[in-house]
This record gives structure tokens, C-alpha cells and sequence, in this order.
């Protein structure tokens, strides 16, 4: 018998792809074979990240199914791609289970999948294979998804998870408070994309059960009171590529290297480093805002400004903003972002408090501000 054949599903976004990329990069150090899937669309992002096969190499095998969305336009819809997440993956993840299985190839040993695409490990259970699910995301996320069903019973949220009014709640008395405006799946302003993470979040609830293993990236001892109040959370994180002194795989953009060398003429511990996801968007009033307080601050700072950070504009800097800070400055498009957080001379870390972002914050000591 061959060496096992795990088939590594992520939910379609950046901060779900990193560190199962990362986790899968670990099994392959264990003698593990990997077929990675993404959707066509993320697969064509990441592979065009300069570097990007240098680091993968040829141990992972990249594969990619159809999210059926065709145009640019239609992905940007609201609730589009959490739609077809439901409706049109499912089929296809299937229909290349069969394919594999099929061919010459060693069969697959295992799905590995992300929590919140629990379709695919009911797939999985289908078919016979083994199964894993994975939460990229903190323990405490698993827990407030499992206590759904709690929430509607206590009249906390309605059953399509909107909150029945502001308030704070814990799940647990060691737990932290929790605001309901601010729940995982709590989308103001775009309903269509509030159901269908909800509606995934509720599937998830009963997929999970059929895991053999449920793991998660975090620790102990960020989270000791999630992880007693889940016991069957298996604690594997953080999964950081500094780890193993190479860098991170799965952004979306390609990283800007030379601000490493910009850093490295500044100051210990002076500068505000300034990121805010791959998700987030800012109107333009917002981004003057910041940009404006990141000048006014008179810091050095390192910002990373996504080429679709902002909506409705292509030049939303004020006006001759960028020349007044230009000595003390940087704008870059995308950073390998645990290099910056590992480097001397960050001060802080303005951020969206992703979780990936958090756990590579905190690992290397640097202050928030949130």
C-alpha cells in the first residue's frame, strides 16, 4: 500500500486556503500525498503569485473544480459565490472524487475539509473515505456554531440567525462576551450573503458529526475555555510558515518584497504596520479617513492597500497624501505578512482581527489596535 492520498478541500477564500495549504504542507513532511482543490477562479490567483511553485514544489498537487460563476461582474453580486459554495460545488467536488478514484492513481485515503463546507464530509462519508473537518478560524467559532440551535431556542437570533436585538451574550461564564451584531454569519446590509452563511453554518452543525477528526487552528492556551467546552476539538495551531522558515503559500496577490528592506532602515519598534484582510472594503470617505489619521499620527507606517481595497474609485488617496508622507510611508499592494509581524521594527499592528492575522499577531508579540 502506497502512501495516504488525502484530498484537501478549503472554503474559497484566502484566509481558508493559507493555513490549510500550510497543514497540508506539514502532512506532506509526514510521507502524506496531497490533492489540493480550489476553485478554478482562486486556483488562477494563486498560481499567478510570483514564487508561488517554488514554495508548493511538486508535492501538492493542485487541482481545481467550477463554482459555475461566470463573469466578474456576477461574483461581485451579493451572495453569488456563498451561493454557489451550496448549490454547485457540492456536485463537482464529486464528480472529481469519482474521477481520481477512477484512474490509475492511488485512491484516496482521507477528505480533508473545511468545517464550514461540511458537505464535502458528508461526501466523503458517501463514498466510504475518511474524514477530517478543519476550522481555520478560533475554537470559539466551532462553539458558537454548535450553540445555534440554543440561540433560536433562548430567542437570542430568528431562525435565519438574525439577532432579535442587541445584546451581549457567553456562551460559557469563562468565555468572553460575545455582541449578537457582531455574530459570525451577522451580515448589515447584505442579506442574501447573511442566509447563505448561516444556512452553511446550520448544515455544518450536523456534517460535522460524521468527522472523524475535528480539528482547529488555535491552542490551549489562547482558548482554554472553548476547548473545555468542545473536548472533541483538537487543538493543531497556529499554523505559521515561519514555523519552518519559509514563507506562507495561497495570497491572492503577489507579495511586495522590497518593503522588508525598507523596514530593515527603520527604527526598533517604530512603525504601524496597517492590514486589513482580503475581504475588507473601504468606501472612499473611510480610506481618506484612515489615510489621513495614518499622517496626522506621524509614524512611520507600513500599509497594505489591496488594488480592490476601495469601492467606486481607483485613486481614493487625498489629495497629495502620498507625497507628504512619502519619507516615512510605504503603500504596498501585498506583503508575506508573518515576515513584517516578525520584523524589529513594527511597533504595532492596525488590523481587521482576522484570525489568521490575530494568531500571527500574537505569536510574535506585537499590540493590536482593532
Amino acid at each position: 500500500m502506497g502512501n495516504p492520498h488525502v484530498l484537501v478541500i478549503p472554503f474559497p477564500a484566502q484566509g481558508h486556503i493559507i493555513p490549510l495549504l500550510e497543514l497540508s504542507r506539514h502532512l506532506v513532511d509526514h510521507g502524506f500525498k496531497i490533492t489540493f482543490v480550489n476553485t478554478e477562479y482562486n486556483h488562477d490567483r494563486i498560481m499567478n503569485a510570483i514564487g508561488v511553485k517554488e514554495k508548493i514544489g511538486d508535492q501538492i498537487h493542485m487541482v481545481t473544480i467550477s463554482d459555475g460563476i461566470e463573469t466578474l461582474e456576477d461574483r461581485k453580486k451579493p451572495g453569488k459565490s456563498s451561493r454557489a459554495v451550496l448549490n454547485v460545488m457540492p456536485e463537482k467536488l464529486e464528480e472529481l472524487i469519482d474521477r481520481i478514484n477512477g484512474s490509475n492513481g492511488e485512491e484516496i485515503t482521507c477528505v480533508l475539509a473545511d468545517q464550514s463546507i461540511g458537505w464535502a464530509l458528508e461526501i466523503a462519508e458517501k463514498k466510504g473515505i475518511r474524514r477530517a473537518a478543519f476550522c481555520p478560524a478560533a475554537a470559539a467559532l466551532l462553539v458558537l456554531v454548535f450553540n445555534i440551535p440554543n440561540l433560536i431556542r433562548d430567542g437570542i437570533i430568528a431562525d435565519d440567525g438574525t439577532p432579535l436585538k442587541k445584546q451581549t451574550i457567553r456562551l460559557s461564564p469563562e468565555m468572553l462576551a460575545m455582541n449578537t451584531k457582531q455574530l459570525l454569519w451577522v451580515c448589515p446590509g447584505n442579506l442574501p450573503m447573511q442566509k447563505n452563511i448561516f444556512e452553511l453554518s446550520v448544515r455544518s452543525i450536523k456534517s460535522v458529526k460524521v468527522a472523524e477528526w475535528l480539528l482547529c487552528n488555535s491552542t490551549y492556551d489562547l482558548e482554554p475555555a472553548a476547548f473545555t467546552l468542545v473536548q472533541n476539538i483538537l487543538p493543531i495551531g497556529p499554523l505559521l510558515a515561519s514555523n519552518q522558515l519559509r514563507g506562507s503559500v495561497g495570497n491572492f496577490w503577489t507579495e511586495d518584497a522590497t518593503c522588508l528592506n525598507w523596514l530593515d532602515q527603520q527604527p526598533p519598534h517604530s512603525v504601524i504596520y496597517v492590514a486589513f484582510g482580503s475581504f475588507t472594503i473601504f468606501d472612499p470617505t473611510q480610506f481618506q479617513e484612515l489615510a489621513l489619521g495614518l499622517e496626522l499620527c506621524n509614524r512611520p507606517f507600513l500599509w497594505v492597500v489591496r488594488p480592490d481595497i476601495t469601492d467606486g474609485t481607483s485613486d481614493a488617496y487625498p489629495k497629495g497624501f502620498q507625497e507628504r508622507v512619502a519619507t516615512r510611508g510605504q503603500m504596498v499592494g501585498s506583503v508575506a505578512q508573518q515576515k513584517i509581524l516578525s520584523h524589529p521594527s513594527v511597533a504595532c499592528f492596525l488590523s481587521h482581527c482576522g484570525w489568521n492575522s490575530t494568531i500571527e499577531g500574537v505569536s510574535n508579540g506585537i499590540p493590536f489596535l482593532c
